[in-house]
């Protein structure tokens, strides 16, 4: 049973997936852009390349043989995946799905117009010329994205024509890889946004983990519960439409599928990640039977999971940093937090800090009659007490 898995991309996520792996005795190389990344703290063996150089990714498939790919991030040369797996190494959750969900065009076409799901109206832009034409198509306001980003980067909210000039620029800026492409978005009027895990397995059913609410700020996460409230046929066509989108793209492990909700208006699919996501690391606080990374690795490694079931309600809330320092980070507040009770402290370990980058977590739990607003209120208030200098 034991496997060689090449994970590609080594932050907090992926540390969180190898710590579970390593927990069923597999064999983990981490790789990344820098030295000292989260994953690789817990690794059997790391790599340090630009996985956006195709040469580089090549030579470090061939060096190691690996016997499955786990990409964790964007910026990756991932059409080089097909070759590999057409040769017989297993890409999680297939070479389609993360060429398809690297990139915010393919996966937006994908979504609607190829299987219907509703939308944003949206077009896209390769210019300031075209972002200003889009947004007159679209309205004001709307949100510019680059095609291919992480945690938030490059997003904005335009308001009004004064504010193109800012966003294409912050979009440019914010783009991952060597895609310089706008996708420019209609500003859904929502109530709530929801992450729906969901888990597709090899001999077995598409699963679905007990709905998570999250808030965002600049496009990135703040907070994430669980479970979040949703009317019930709401949940029913997330659902749908969650199968129908990860069906179409092939594979077996979790994906983090996003969605509006509107009272009036229903269910908007907005974005999918084939990997676990970032909000998901509410399920860190025991409230589910197997929490995301176990999920993934059990899809990956084709074992059966019978059902996925809520424990505990649960919270979580991110720890940012307030400096960018090339040295090493230390931290205050961690006796507070540890002191209080169903609370857990997750510091990344990341070796070097940015301005805003997440560097740890808070996660708590209660019972799963237990008051979640009263959750989160503490849940915040205790990653507020840890300070990064």
């Amino acid at each position: 049973m034991t496997k060689k898995i090449l994970l590609l991309g080594s932050g907090e996520l992926g540390k969180e997936f190898v710590i579970a792996a390593q927990r069923l005795g597999q064999y983990i190389i981490a790789c990344d852009s820098y030295a000292g990344a989260p994953a690789m703290q817990v690794a059997d063996a790391c790599e340090v390349f630009n996985m956006l150089d195709g040469d580089a990714l090549d030579r470090v498939i061939e060096k190691h043989r690996p016997d499955i790919i786990v990409p964790e991030i964007e910026a990756i040369r991932t059409e080089r995946l097909y070759h590999f797996e057409e040769k017989g190494i297993q890409v999680v959750p297939s070479a389609r799905a993360v060429n398809y969900t690297m990139n915010r065009k393919a996966i937006r076409d994908l979504a609607a117009k190829e299987l219907g799901l509703k939308t944003a109206k949206y077009f896209y832009a390769k210019s300031f010329d075209e972002l200003k034409e889009a947004a007159q198509k679209v309205g004001f306001p709307c949100v510019v994205k680059p095609l291919m980003s992480s945690s938030g980067k490059g997003q904005s909210v335009v308001k009004g024509e004064e504010d193109l000039e800012y966003a294409w620029s912050y979009a440019c800026e914010g783009s991952r890889g060597d895609i310089k492409e706008i996708i420019v978005e209609e500003f859904i009027h929502f109530d709530s946004e929801i992450t729906l895990l969901t888990v597709t397995q090899k001999n077995g059913l598409t699963l679905f983990c007990p709905p998570i609410g999250h808030v965002q700020k600049g496009g990135d996460y703040r907070e994430s519960f669980q479970p979040a409230h949703i009317a019930p046929e709401h949940l029913e066509e997330a659902q749908q439409m969650a199968a129908k989108v990860t069906e179409a793209l092939t594979g077996y492990g979790i994906w983090g599928v996003e969605f509006f909700l509107s009272h009036e208006n229903g269910v908007y699919f907005s974005e999918l990640s084939p990997r676990p996501h970032d909000t998901g690391m509410v399920t860190l606080a025991n409230t589910q039977n197997l929490n995301e990374f176990e999920l993934h690795l059990y899809a990956v490694l084709g074992l059966p999971i019978p059902g996925i079931t809520l424990e505990h309600i649960g919270t979580s809330a991110v720890i940012l940093s307030p400096i960018a320092s090339k040295e090493k980070p230390r931290y205050r507040g961690e006796e507070l937090v540890c002191s209080q009770p169903n609370t857990y402290l997750r510091i990344f370990g990341k070796p070097f800090t940015k301005l805003n980058r997440r560097m740890g977590v808070v996660v708590c739990y209660d019972k799963p009659d237990g008051n979640l607003d009263a959750l989160r209120d503490k849940c915040k208030a205790l990653a507020a007490k840890i300070e990064v200098y």
